[in-house]
């Protein structure tokens, strides 16, 4: 079913014109009064912003967050005052104080959009490239839910997704990565825009690119058309129109504009892309539009008045949803309630109670084989939770037996093939979360985290629930080598705030970790996971594994009186501070060992709790397969912590280990040390 255009009024040419011409002078008086910003692609993208949100878009300003509404990302983040600007003309809470507070402390206008900040706003941009992988999300889960929740006779998700682009966004692998993606997967509600303006912020594009966009577009399979002038408003109109009635490919239209439009002495220069025009360039502008040259934030009643009866006329669509919802929930009321309970973020009764409890018989193996274990007993009762592996499927043991694959000719399908595109799966799990409906996840080794880490940032920045199952997580792995052995990715995640990084100690942790990425709605979370087998770790001796919520408890305490130190460690090396406690308490040093499977989670308890696990007056060593430098918060002045501060080798784990110092009699002889020391 193909989305209606929005209803439209014929217009005068004149106030159309002066409509665009608002766009245009808002931008410059806004990043003039900022003294910083980018004036030029706003003013040279007004018209096509003007006929998206006066034609096409179907959107509601009194409520931002309706379901069926059309996406827009602005993947040119930098041009952030065209959506400002638009946003508030069309009736978005978003004043024209707003404007006038752009890039200032807590403005609802920040630099770049940003999500959470201003409505409308859906993802936030400006890292080019990140844009195009968070449309081609947002346009993979409305095929998805659409497949599994439209019925005949109710199309209940039927919505397009589109994006602006710019030379810089196409020059960033991440977009090649994205649209490569959407092209194979015939995203046909998916449309974007190429601003070919030709310029960047050291000249010309042609200092540095030479390609030939639309043709690349067509190779990856994408509908490509050519428009010679973004002021012909009639070309761009039926170009809109065609790349909407093209359903079985996503479409690009390649749209030339000039930067600046309009300026006499700026405009199609490198001046007008990243700093103000200056106040008599601006005059100098807008005597060029006709308008009051005197003036800042001049918006003409009538312009006001059309925009605003464009954002009236799109929420009538809203309005038209809402009837054929009540006619849904009529027809299907448990598909209703169930669309309604993900939307709403609401996890199933009973969701975890399918979570195994791992014994000596099956428990004794690699946390990543424990995950895969887990993740398929939760999926049958957690079916927003999709999503798969960066062509590692059967390493990061991400599949999910049973449940289809995400195709072409299967929408439905849960099981997802981002394809060997670490940095495009990062950003299109970003665009999967912010539709709603879905918990995305995605997998492949902890050492490829360095290729999506921008979109993992961004994850974090907007508090997105997604889920990143790194395996092969240190000198573990083995033979592969230092090319595969991460070192410093671990307090690299660790480094970045609102990401929650849980590496477990063993197979119960492993199912305590998901149990806690599945509740944790507030920000990503990355399991980090061995390939090698672990030791099954008795919990009938030990404290339950349920501690990990709290990010670090008392895995096993001193025995004989209160500890003289405490060993504790992340991951596969929990297992060294166990055996290392027997061999201390041979030589009668009291040890507690402490598990410490999510730093950030622990940082979150309140002091008492922390205090408790680790007492202030007793020394620490922590050990760790991976740079040693996330440890010294909580080891203290007086503690020891032992890692790795150079790349692995390529040989049988356990010889790296070995010969890198990782082993019981070294934890043991740095324990003695800090007790003698203490």
């Amino acid at each position: 079913m193909a989305t209606a255009t929005a209803p439209s009024i014929a217009i005068d040419p004149a106030l159309e014109k002066r409509c665009i011409d608002t766009v245009r002078t808002l931008a410059m008086d806004a990043v003039q009064q900022a003294e910083s910003g980018h004036p030029g692609t706003p003013m040279a993208l007004a018209p096509l912003a003007w006929l998206l949100w006066t034609r096409h878009l179907r959107y509601d300003p009194k409520d931002p967050q309706w379901l069926d509404r059309d996406r827009f990302v602005l993947s040119a983040g930098h041009a952030s005052m065209l959506l400002y600007s638009v946003l508030h003309l069309t009736g978005y809470d978003l004043s024209l104080e707003d404007l006038k507070h752009f890039r200032q402390w807590e403005s609802r206008t920040p630099g770049h959009p940003e999500y959470g900040y201003t409505a409308g706003v859906e993802t936030t941009t400006g890292p080019l490239g990140q844009g195009i992988g968070n449309a081609v999300g947002f346009a993979v889960a409305e095929a998805h839910l659409a497949a599994e929740f439209n019925r005949e006779g109710h199309a209940i998700l039927d919505h397009h997704t589109y994006f602006i682009a710019g030379d810089g966004d196409l020059m960033e692998g991440v977009s090649h990565e994205a649209a490569s993606f959407a092209g194979h997967f015939k995203l046909g509600k998916l449309i974007g825009f190429y601003d070919d303006n030709q310029i960047t912020i050291d000249g010309r594009t042609d200092l540095t690119y030479s390609d030939d966009a639309g043709r690349r577009f067509e190779a990856y399979g994408w509908h490509v058309q050519h428009v010679a002038d973004v002021n012909d408003l009639a070309a761009m109109e039926a170009a809109i129109e065609a790349a909407k009635a093209e359903t079985a490919r996503p479409s690009l239209i390649v749209v030339k504009t000039i930067i600046g439009y309009g300026s006499p002495n700026r405009a199609d220069t490198s001046k007008a892309h990243g700093e103000p025009l200056g106040k008599e360039e601006i005059k100098l502008t807008k005597a060029a539009y006709g308008w009051p040259t005197e003036e800042t934030f001049f918006v003409p009643d009538d312009a006001r008045e059309a925009w605003r009866a464009a954002g009236a006329r799109s929420a009538e669509h809203h309005a038209a949803w809402r009837e054929r919802w009540a006619a849904y929930a009529a027809a299907h009321p448990e598909l209703a309630a169930e669309l309604e309970r993900r939307v709403a973020k609401r996890l199933p009764e009973g969701w975890d109670a399918t979570i195994p409890t791992f014994t000596a018989e099956n428990g004794a193996v690699a946390s990543r084989a424990a995950s895969g274990t887990v993740l398929n007993a939760i999926a049958a009762k957690l079916p927003e939770l999709i999503g798969g592996s960066a062509d590692l499927a059967p390493s990061n043991n991400t599949n999910l037996k049973g449940l289809g694959t995400f195709a072409p000719t299967d929408y439905a399908g849960r099981n997802f093939h981002f394809g060997i595109r670490e940095h495009g799966m990062g950003a299109i799990m970003n665009g999967m979360a912010l539709h709603g409906g879905i918990i995305p996840y995605g997998g492949t080794f902890l050492v490829f985290a360095d290729y999506m880490r921008p979109a993992i940032r961004l994850a974090a920045i907007m508090h997105q629930q997604v889920i990143y199952v790194f395996t092969h997580d240190s000198i573990g792995l083995g033979e592969d080598g230092p090319t595969h052995q991460p070192v410093e990715q671990l307090t690299a995640l660790r480094c970045i705030p609102n990401l929650t990084v849980i590496r477990p100690a063993d197979a119960s942790e492993t199912a305590e970790a998901w149990r806690t990425a599945v509740t944790h709605t507030t920000g990503p979370v990355a399991l980090v996971l061995t390939r090698q087998k672990l030791g099954f770790v008795d919990r009938t001796k030990f404290a339950a594994a349920s501690g990990l919520a709290r990010g670090a408890y008392v895995l096993s305490d001193a025995k004989g009186g209160a500890p003289q130190v405490v060993l504790m460690s992340s991951g596969s090396e929990v297992a060294l501070c166990l055996s290392a406690q027997e061999k201390l308490a041979a030589a009668g040093v009291r040890a507690r060992v402490v598990s410490v499977p999510s730093m950030e989670l622990f940082a979150a308890q309140d002091a008492a709790y922390r205090a408790e696990v680790l007492p202030r007056d007793v020394p620490r060593v922590a050990i760790e397969a991976a740079h040693p430098m996330s440890w010294y918060r909580l080891v203290g002045d007086s503690g020891t912590v032992l890692g790795i501060e150079r790349f692995g080798a390529s040989a049988p784990y356990q010889r790296i280990f070995e010969e890198l110092g990782l082993t019981v009699d070294r934890l043991v002889e740095a324990a003695q040390k800090v007790v003698a020391q203490g």
